[in-house]
């Protein structure tokens, strides 16, 4: 009887802690949300960028509770906070929107790593828009503290060879004449868990650590990782009329990848001068094979899988995971 009592008395404690656990973050996360309506709703920059200070200071304290990274946060749709599928580490981003049309972005990254004795350990970073004073935007290895801010809209996890690999899709409302998407890898490291943002992993390019979209603020580009059509085109010879000729042959495969709008100027001439970039009414995608993105120039995300006697699914512009009201 009695190591019953006790028993139930150690079940009692243990759901005690942890009723204890979701009635603080359920508190922190209601203080945040109306913080985030703050950030998103006050009238002035001063009262827009004092609310964000205290909801950058409240999210810290909030991600060294401990098992906060079991957490599931609810806030509106003007915060991303994406998860890892592996649940290595949980990324928040969101934009401070200013009189004059620009924006700064402003998150954390909550990561797991190790601690002296090799138990598991998590750590926080707040991340800083450094998107002004980065020069070469393509080709930086950046961290925390030098960040191309974005709101990131997809996680996307890969792996080749036993090794893990993630990459953000996100968005920046930049100013009153341009927007930006970004393709973005990031590394998390093994020990310490600091985020690391860029890497080699574009085939055709080696030089490029992601890939940056900036066009017209009046333009919709579109940027997603879903399964469409991709086409290739092969040279093979071909005995026609007793004699070999060289023939092309297109093949079409479906497959998981990231598809997007290619840019261009509206005219030529405009090269750089990214207010005047406008969708080319081509599709290109990025295809993971082998370790890397691999380049593909023809996607087709409309059209019509032949094999399977079925249309695709048309490309959906999805509702980005945040929301600016005027």
């Amino acid at each position: 009887m009695k190591k019953l009592i006790v028993s139930i008395l150690m079940v009692a404690a243990v759901c005690g802690v942890r009723a204890q656990d979701k009635a603080l973050m359920g508190s922190y996360e209601s203080r945040l949300q109306q913080l985030f309506d703050q950030v998103q709703n006050a009238p002035t920059d001063n009262e827009r960028y004092l609310a964000n200070e205290q909801a950058v200071e409240l999210l810290g304290q909030a991600l060294e509770e401990e098992d906060s990274h079991k957490w599931t946060w609810h806030f509106s749709n003007y915060v991303s906070v994406l998860r890892s599928p592996d649940k290595v580490f949980t990324i928040f981003t969101w934009p401070v929107v200013r009189d004059n049309g620009e924006y700064e972005c402003f998150g954390y990254v909550q990561a797991k790593g190790v601690d002296e004795d090799d138990d598991d350990v998590w750590r926080a970073y707040v991340l800083h828009d450094m998107s002004d004073e980065i020069i070469n935007r393509e080709e930086s290895v950046l961290d925390a503290d030098h960040w191309l801010g974005s709101v990131y809209q997809e996680l996307i996890q890969t792996q080749h060879d036993g090794k893990t690999y993630y990459t953000l899709l996100g968005w920046n409302g930049c100013s009153m004449l341009t927007q930006r998407k970004v393709i973005e890898p990031i590394t998390i490291h093994p020990r310490t868990g600091k985020p690391q943002f860029g890497q080699a992993l574009f085939r055709r390019d080696k030089n490029r650590r992601r890939i940056v979209l900036e066009y017209t603020k009046e333009a919709m580009v579109y940027l997603g990782y879903e399964q469409q059509l991709s086409i290739s085109k092969e040279n093979v010879r071909v005995k026609k009329d007793g004699h070999m000729v060289s023939q092309q042959v297109t093949h079409e495969t479906k497959e998981q990848m990231i598809i997007f709008d290619e840019i261009e100027p509206q005219v030529a001439g405009m090269e750089g001068l990214f207010q005047y970039y406008v969708p080319s009414g081509r599709e290109m995608a990025y295809v993971f094979v082998n370790g890397r993105w691999d380049l593909r120039e023809e996607a087709q995300g409309r059209l019509t899988d032949k094999k399977l006697n079925k249309e695709f699914k048309p490309i959906e512009k999805k509702k980005p995971a945040y929301q600016i009201e005027n």
